[in-house]
């Protein structure tokens, strides 16, 4: 049998895969590989951190389904991927990770470097292990992708160390690629479940980042058209049915103590479409209380907020296909409640969006954002106290419109997300918003971004502190103290890049601004100071107030 360099296979088989693009930051024990990425068809991004590597591989696989790739050394160079696996482990979005390892047959430079990488990822991955022989390559790598592609997502996590690399390997097959096959709901439990639904008075409908998948997005879609019953989502589940739907109560940003709750406390049963534990649970379930069916692809994670009383477990799309099936509107069924609660949402997320108060506050900030992103505009959130902001008051029309994490939460992967959202999506408006804390945790990736020649918007929004642990300082009545920090002039610093820096002087020039900045393109930094000292008063003091008055 013909042999192959190891290299030259395993580029192969991602090549079978399907790889786009591999980002990374290569070192000395990736050098075969990269050497056989030379000659590919795949594309190597360079990124300028092993972070922002593995953050757009992640977005390439919550975009796409498919599993994004990326690449790092051994030591340093994988420990900073760890950040990023665990985004994507938490987020269930399909990442393969790709590091480096000194020669293990034999080795003349000790311990230098060397840790135990396979064993570090192995707590946030499904899938992690070391290559040994270049024989086994075709099949680690099909298994690799298999495992990060199929319900529930994740990242996978393969080491090629460098005499593995370099070995020569039988050319043997590539194996099939084949689509994974999700099982239907059982019958009976669908049965159980169409059961409950007609005899509940007061149902509502969750939809959650589970939903989020292009084949569940119409047969849910239909459900609610077929039932009329009302929902909301969580942070992760927005847009999937669109914010401007007259049955859309509005998106749980907070676990309690928000007007949504005081629908979700009337419900006498929530249809659970795709929400997941690991994200912030949307509402706290009680003993007694509300019952919970559950629907997903896999069953219930149970803990002490989250005990669903019936499990519909297999493809979401047929599930709800079936559903809609079997069901009729229930005459019954009394949503008036709910439509009040829904108006008082929508009422107070218009306050403020016409506010001329310098630093801006939020909800001029959102409303500003929403009135330039056309209904298929992109903006990628990073982590601070504006996601909930942006969570609760944003509307968005499609799905994958609003890309924001609320299972890991880390900070300073919002610019490398807008970033593949934008190569993803080559003449939509992409618009990446930051805090100042994290944006300069990834902020050297503008030298890609300006590299990579992407039309992109990178909002900054200065408070020189960490403001969300600042409110929760507030909130907590501790003393505001260890949170402040000082910045760079962001203006001159996004020129060192070569992108456009600009810097908001007055409240009633920031939407112009961000207009002039899409129709120029190129990569854009827009500074913009935010005041948010409306945040204890209208997400805490105001809603206490008024929680469950009507």
């Amino acid at each position: 049998m013909a042999e192959i360099k190891a290299s030259d296979l395993f580029v192969k088989t991602l090549e079978n895969e399907g790889v786009e693009y591999i980002f990374g930051v290569p070192g000395e024990e990736n050098l075969d590989l990269l050497d056989s990425l030379r000659t590919s068809t795949i594309k190597l991004i360079l990124t300028r951190h092993e972070q922002g590597a593995g953050f757009m591989a992640a977005t390439y696989g919550r975009l796409t389904g498919k599993a994004g790739v990326c690449l790092a050394t051994l030591g340093p160079g994988a420990t900073n991927l760890v950040t990023p696996a665990a985004y994507a482990h938490l987020g269930a979005m399909p990442m393969v990770m790709i590091t480096g390892q000194k020669p293990i047959k034999k080795s003349k430079q000790g311990r230098f470097q060397i840790v135990d990488v396979v064993g570090m990822m192995r707590p946030i991955t499904k899938f992690a292990h070391q290559i040994v022989n270049a024989n086994t390559i075709a099949g680690l790598v099909r298994e690799a992708f298999r495992l990060a592609e199929e319900e529930r997502p994740g990242a996978v996590h393969l080491e090629l160390p460098e005499d593995i690399a370099a070995e020569r390997a039988e050319s043997g097959r590539l194996f099939a690629v084949n689509l994974p096959h999700r099982p239907d709901c059982d019958e009976d439990a669908l049965d159980e479940a169409v059961a409950m639904i007609s005899a509940a008075k007061h149902p509502l409908l969750l939809v959650g980042a589970g939903a989020n998948r292009k084949t569940v997005i119409k047969p849910l879609c239909d459900f609610v058209e077929k039932t009329g019953i009302p929902f909301f989502n969580t942070q992760m589940g927005k847009g999937v049915i669109g914010g401007y739907h007259p049955l859309y109560m509005g998106t749980a940003a907070l676990s309690e103590g928000d007007y949504l709750h005081c629908a979700i406390a009337r419900a006498d049963l929530i249809i659970n479409a795709g929400h997941d534990v690991v994200e912030k649970p949307p509402f706290l379930m009680e003993p007694c209380g509300t019952e919970v069916i559950h629907v997903n692809f896999n069953s219930a994670t149970v803990d002490e907020v989250y005990f669903p009383q019936l499990e519909l477990v297999g493809d979401l799309a047929s599930t709800f296909a079936r559903l809609s099936e079997m069901l009729e509107p229930v005459p019954g069924h009394d949503f008036d409640y709910f439509m009040r609660v829904r108006a008082l949402v929508h009422e107070h997320m218009a306050e403020g969006d016409d506010d001329r108060r310098f630093p801006i506050i939020p909800q001029r900030l959102v409303a500003d954002v929403r009135k330039v992103m056309p209904d298929d505009g992109i903006i990628a959130l990073d982590n601070g106290m504006y996601k909930i902001w942006f969570a609760r008051n944003y509307r968005s029309p499609q799905p994958n419109t609003v890309l924001l994490d609320n299972a890991l939460a880390t900070m300073g992967a919002g610019l490398p997300s807008a970033m593949m959202a934008g190569m993803l999506n080559p003449g939509r408006r992409v618009m990446a918003i930051c805090g100042d804390g994290g944006f300069m945790m990834n902020s050297q990736e503008m030298e890609t971004a300006v590299r990579l020649g992407l039309d992109l918007v990178v909002l900054v929004l200065r408070d020189n502190s960490y403001g969300m642990i600042r409110w929760k300082q507030a909130v907590g009545e501790f003393p505001d103290w260890g949170l402040e920090f000082g910045n760079p002039d962001f203006v001159t610093y996004a020129q060192s890049y070569g992108a456009k820096g600009h810097r908001v002087e007055r409240t009633e020039e920031f939407a112009p601004l961000l207009e002039r900045c899409f129709a120029e393109g190129g990569v854009h930094l827009v500074e913009a100071p935010v005041d948010y000292s409306e945040n204890k008063r209208v997400l805490i003091d105001e809603l206490s107030q008024k929680i469950c008055l009507i």
